[in-house]
């Protein structure tokens, strides 16, 4: 199964964090790498598993990276079923009204377009004891998990 991780990021650690989930999970399976910048909504392809990762910015949006995808997904409006994706947030609870409002955003438009989200929506608080890798390494092999589960069975 291929494995896509697209991060939005405002000051490097959603990046930074997808890159080291990447390197964590890319021994055994085919991975890449891309800033949602990037990534244009007609490339989703169907049997493959998109790992989300973003940070929030501002008053609970999209970081700046991920601002031009969730435009274009707007303007081009493509049909994602058949897509299946995962989310992790990067927030700040100190910001208790908009913490983790980027993933929110970000996994509700997913939804909106017709993707399947895999598992539950992970958000890291920068305030909380946990590193962020810490709970993302796991997200990021459940997901694979159910994903394998739930693609295999459409095959």
């Amino acid at each position: 199964m291929k494995i896509v991780v697209l991060y939005g990021t405002e000051t490097g650690n959603a990046e930074m964090l997808a890159e080291d989930v990447a390197a964590e999970i890319g021994g055994a399976h085919d991975v890449s790498c891309r800033n949602l910048s990037d990534h244009a909504p007609g490339e989703f392809e169907p049997g493959a598993l998109y790992l989300l990762i973003t940070s929030t910015y501002g008053d609970g949006e999209l970081p700046a990276s991920a601002q031009p995808f969730a435009a274009r997904m707007a303007a081009e409006k493509p049909d994602l079923k058949g897509i299946h994706f995962a989310i992790f947030g990067l927030g700040d609870s100190e910001y208790h009204e908009t913490f983790n409002g980027g993933g929110k955003t970000l996994a509700a438009l997913m939804i909106a377009h017709g993707a399947a989200q895999i598992g539950e929506r992970v958000a890291h608080d920068a305030s909380g004891p946990d590193l962020a890798e810490d709970l993302a390494f796991p997200w990021a092999e459940e997901a694979i998990t159910l994903a394998e589960g739930r693609l295999g069975a459409a095959a």
